[in-house]
């Protein structure tokens, strides 16, 4: 039997196993900014509310093959499959919600190339590796950005149940998914940490500006998720 790889992390910064440990704030104001965010601190704290900062605690590398489901692999790719089916319309309800002029300037308004977004410049022929990588930077962005969004909607319009109920449910499973990627990456290729990179707070800003934040966030979700889904697919099982 071979020997286990060493575990990896992809930032190009090297993380000594027995000493690691990383700041457990960053300033939500910053936009972009940075963290290395550890596997275990990710299922530990998924149920608890992200709103664009890292929430970090001292992790010692992979913790190992159990916490992977046997069907973790077909599960990933109809959680991706479910937030496609329902990103348009999580996006209409929202423009819906917001009244105008965000339903009849949407174009305008709704830009996503007014927000930061990560990159999710891989395919069909990408390696599945990269693939995954790409993915997990891409949920845990999109976790805190609807943490950010769900707390201003519950703000500004706390009446719109059908609303709330959708960020909801899309925030389950895209923290349903990043526990998966994260199970699929320690497993798969021993990296147990990635540097990912959260978007601007919306705390503090107007109620137009928050509701802005959220339709360019959300618009770009509908346009990036559509990309997830055509490439997941494609990729062979391991």
């Amino acid at each position: 039997r071979a020997a286990p790889r060493p575990a990896q992390a992809i930032s190009g910064r090297t993380v000594p196993m027995d000493h690691h440990r990383v700041s457990a704030h960053r300033d939500a104001h910053l936009s972009p900014h940075t963290g290395v965010v550890p596997f275990v601190a990710l299922l530990l704290l998924q149920r608890r509310p992200v709103a664009g900062r890292a929430l970090l605690v001292t992790s010692s590398g992979c913790p190992g093959h159990s916490l992977c489901r046997s069907n973790v692999q077909e599960q990933t790719r109809r959680q991706v499959a479910l937030l496609n089916a329902t990103a348009q319309d999580l996006f209409s309800l929202y423009l819906k919600c917001q009244g105008e002029p965000f339903s009849s300037e949407t174009d305008k308004l709704c830009n996503p190339s007014g927000v930061f977004f990560p990159a999710f410049r891989v395919n069909q022929t990408s390696e599945r590796k990269e693939v995954m990588v790409a993915m997990y930077k891409l949920f845990t962005f999109l976790n805190a950005s609807l943490g950010n969004i769900t707390r201003d909607q519950e703000e500004l319009n706390p009446t719109a149940k059908e609303l709330l109920d959708r960020l909801h449910n899309t925030t389950k499973t895209t923290r349903g998914l990043i526990s998966n990627l994260t199970c699929l990456l320690c497993k798969n290729y021993n990296i147990f940490q990635v540097d990912v990179s959260y978007g601007e707070s919306s705390k503090g800003k107007s109620a137009f500006k928050k509701k802005q934040q959220g339709c360019q966030v959300l618009r770009k979700y509908v346009q990036v998720i559509a990309q997830v889904a055509h490439v997941l697919p494609h990729l062979s099982p391991l």
